[in-house]
């Protein structure tokens, strides 16, 4: 079931079908453009499909496949199947090139080696398939071989520039023959005669022979017709010339007129004789022509998949939708033409999250991506491909609900919101487990509490029935009710926060934020105006939208953190491998100078030794005690094995760098204890524990913290950190877990005077230095540059401060500045 009426106008089907009959070749194909319906048969989508993706293939790589000639030739057929008539020449050349391209078509598939194209392949199969014949002992033969045989038969008789043959019948070609030479003769008198009147002056100046009235004549001066007998048939408008048949061509053109009508007889006898051929295959030529118009119906669909970079996606007899890369269809041919691209589509509803509730700032998409939905699910039903990643899951619904639009009526007397109210009724009276519904400005265009309750219940009751949808909606209600309901998911249209542009992707999982006070700020509403409504909105809802904003904008820089953190693990691993190879290399290049100087000492003591030897020998000839010689050489062979055996000592290991950590004391903490925050080097006093809370004091504040966040330290230490023995006593009182779930790590101090920003970027700094947060954000606009060079002077005086830089290009450049801590 579909509603309503015109959804195919709402969601824009009716220009893809303009579209598909625009690329048909001909009416055959254009008549089944015409016939599209919504189906929810599995087999019947999947087969419709499965043909498109193969004509798919075939257009873009296959170019013998016949391009061509898809022609009608219903009518012809209709009229050969009355006796008596006839086909003329141009209706059988009309029949034999659609017939060349039918069996074009069959034979391209009986070449293509099974089990390529099997849709197509068998669609061919059951356009001519085998037919029993009246003698059961002859054998069969099929509508194929039938059709081939009438094809010869015609283009025998048909030539290929549409005329009769010469040779169609052995009259006709004895005719001709005669026709031709008796017009030979005619013109050899004509041609005689006209130059005897040229040179006496008679025709007109470039005249030549004519025929008027189906007979050749010779153009004459109206004054000179008498000076060659003959008959006028005919004369020039302003009377001054005359086209003559002489006397001597009379006989001629009788005779040529005689075989003129002898050939028209003979053609029409031959053309009767062919239609009468043609007659009895009446049935299997309109089965034939529906096969080409079905050809020409889906290459009309493959052309436009091709245009749309549309694909079959894995298709389940069940509801679902599971889709990547989906693009709207009209937009994406839009933007192409522009050179422009569509951001693409991720969504996905199963058994567990059915219904998807999408919200966000107007214009940021929500009512495109209903739309795209909408299509691309009704397309692919009505058996196109569609513009989505091939990898994608595509389910099948029986039902296809649309509320998209204004559809109030004066002749009904409906306004808008009782024309929603009435697409309600029929989702509620009609939805099951089958349904896909789309439902655009949920609960809009009454009293926006009481429209908010409505619209709650209808989404109870939808839930209930199991359906499947897609809404949008700003009211904050139905997103709290989507959060903490089974079957119902949140979902957002991303939304630069920063810059206040839509970036049209749709994010599930979280809801999103109008962003009213921000685009009404952009667009220059006064501040006071602004401010007023602020006030007026329940503390909740500004909170809500607050907590949006904020997780937007910290969603977007840890985005772009891991891009970074990507790029610099890359860039780590490429030098880690450099490392390791250089590391490689310089250890087998060690090896080998450490071998080549072992080498090289050997030698340099082996010849030392030989000198030696040779000093010992001079010094015993010459009568030196052999007992000083044998403690000489001892103390050279020592000194040898010593040096060749020398290992290379390891350099000495260096000393642990000395620590700054506060030195921790254990034990249980009580009342009265010297503590501090784990990871941090702020001291303080335990005055009183609350279950697993402590109260702490630090310097003049008072914080609550959780206790297993807190370490025992001693007084030692304790009065190093702060110069005092005891911590102070009056102190004021800091819940220190509100303040980190209310903590935004994003200052906006935009429009404020240089006072005023100073102010809150002391608060600011105040808060974020007792939580500990390693980076902030400070929002201050770019212009003259004034605010930002004043607050940066001012954040230099603290000490907890690392250091500053202008935050990204993309995320405000100059105009924030991005705190670094210690």
């Amino acid at each position: 079931m579909l509603y309503p009426k015109n959804i195919e106008e709402k969601l824009g089907f009716d220009r893809i079908r303009q579209m598909l009959s625009e690329a048909c070749l001909s009416s055959l194909g254009r008549s089944f453009v015409e016939k599209i319906r919504f189906s929810d048969r599995f087999d019947q989508i999947q087969k419709m499909v499965g043909q498109v993706a193969e004509m798919k293939e075939i257009v873009a790589h296959e170019p013998d496949f016949p391009q061509s000639n898809y022609i009608d030739v219903t009518e012809q057929i209709a009229k050969a199947r009355i006796e008596g008539a006839f086909l003329n020449e141009e209706e059988f050349f009309d029949l034999k090139l659609s017939l060349r391209t039918i069996q074009s078509i069959q034979r391209f598939f009986e070449n293509k080696e099974e089990p390529s194209f099997p849709y197509l392949r068998e669609l061919t199969v059951q356009a001519f398939q085998e037919r029993k014949t009246d003698d059961e002992d002859k054998p069969r033969r099929s509508k194929s071989d039938e059709l081939s045989q009438l094809l010869k038969e015609i283009d025998r008789i048909i030539d290929d520039r549409g005329r009769l043959r010469d040779n169609a019948s052995a009259e006709l070609q004895h005719i001709r023959r005669e026709l031709i030479a008796e017009q030979a003769r005619l013109r050899r008198t004509l041609d005689s005669m006209l130059r005897t009147a040229q040179q006496n002056g008679w025709v007109p100046e470039g005249a030549t022979m004519t025929v008027r009235n189906g007979r050749m004549v010779i153009p004459l001066v109206a004054e000179h017709k008498r000076k060659i007998r003959g008959f006028v048939q005919d004369e020039s408008d302003s009377g001054k010339t005359v086209f003559l048949e002489p006397a001597d061509a009379l006989e001629s053109n009788n005779e040529i007129r005689e075989l003129e009508s002898r050939e028209r007889r003979e053609i029409i006898r031959i053309l009767t004789d062919l239609t009468s051929k043609v007659r009895p295959h009446t049935e299997e030529l309109k089965r034939a022509y529906t096969f080409l118009g079905i050809v020409d119906f889906i290459r009309a669909k493959a052309k436009l998949a091709l245009e749309m970079n549309a694909n079959a996606p894995f298709f389940v007899q069940q509801p679902l939708v599971d889709w990547h890369g989906a693009r709207h269809p009209l937009l994406l041919m839009s933007y192409q033409k522009q050179g422009r691209s569509v951001v693409p589509l991720h969504v996905k509803l199963d058994a567990t999250q059915r219904i998807l509730l999408v919200s966000g700032p107007n214009a940021g998409g929500k009512s495109v991506m209903l739309k795209t939905l909408g299509l691309i699910q009704y397309m692919f039903q009505c058996g196109l491909l569609v513009p989505v990643d091939d990898f994608s899951t595509i389910g099948l619904f029986r039902n296809l609900f649309m509320d998209i639009g204004d559809e109030q009526s004066l002749e009904n007397d409906l306004s808008t919101y009782s024309s929603h109210l009435t697409n309600m009724k029929h989702f509620l009276l009609h939805s099951d487990k089958k349904t896909l519904f789309l439902i655009d400005e949920f609960g809009t265009g009454t009293e926006p509490s009481l429209g908010g309750a409505i619209a709650e219940s209808i989404l109870n009751d939808l839930n209930r029935s199991g359906a499947y949808g897609v809404i949008n909606t700003h009211y904050s209600n139905l997103k709290t009710f989507a959060d903490r309901t089974e079957g119902l998911v949140n979902g957002a249209m991303r939304f630069d926060a920063e810059h206040l542009e839509p970036l049209y992707e749709l994010e599930i999982g979280k809801p999103g934020s109008s962003f009213a006070f921000e685009i009404g700020r952009k667009i220059g509403l006064p501040k006071p105006v602004l401010d007023a409504a602020r006030q007026k909105l329940d503390r909740h809802q500004v909170n809500f939208e607050k907590l949006s904003k904020e997780l937007e904008i910290e969603k977007k820089v840890f985005q772009d953190r891991n891009a970074q953190n990507l790029q610099r693990q890359q860039e780590l691993d490429k030098l880690t491998e450099q490392y390791q190879t250089l590391k490689s290399y310089l250890d087998t290049e060690k090896k080998r100078l450490l071998n080549e100087a072992k080498v090289q000492a050997k030698e340099l003591l082996r010849e030392a030794n030989a000198k030696i030897e040779n000093t010992i020998r001079e010094i015993r000839e010459q009568g030196a005690e052999k007992l000083a010689t044998k403690e000489i050489r001892q103390q050279l062979t020592d000194f040898s094995a010593q040096k060749l055996t020398q290992e290379v000592i390891a350099p000495p290991k260096a000393a642990p760098a000395p620590t700054n950590e506060v030195e921790v004391v254990g034990g249980t903490i009580t009342v009265g204890s010297l503590v501090r925050i784990k990871g941090q080097s702020t001291v303080g006093e335990v005055l009183d524990l609350k279950g697993k809370d402590a109260v702490i004091a630090i310097g003049d504040l008072r914080t609550t913290v959780k206790a297993n966040r807190l370490e025992k330290v001693s007084r030692k230490e304790f009065k190093a950190a702060t110069g005092d023995d005891k911590p102070r006593a009056k102190l004021t009182g800091v819940d220190l877990n509100e303040k980190a779930i209310n903590f935004s790590f994003n200052l906006d101090v935009r429009g404020k005077r240089g006072e005023e920003a100073m102010v809150a970027v002391d608060n600011f700094m105040d808060d974020a230095i007792m939580l500990g947060y390693p980076e902030l954000r400070i929002v201050h606009g770019k212009g003259d540059g004034i605010l930002r060079q004043l607050l940066r002077n001012h954040l230099r005086t603290y000490s907890q401060v690392a250091g500053m830089a202008d935050e990204h290009p993309d995320r405000g450049g100059a105009g924030v500045t991005v705190v670094q801590m210690k």
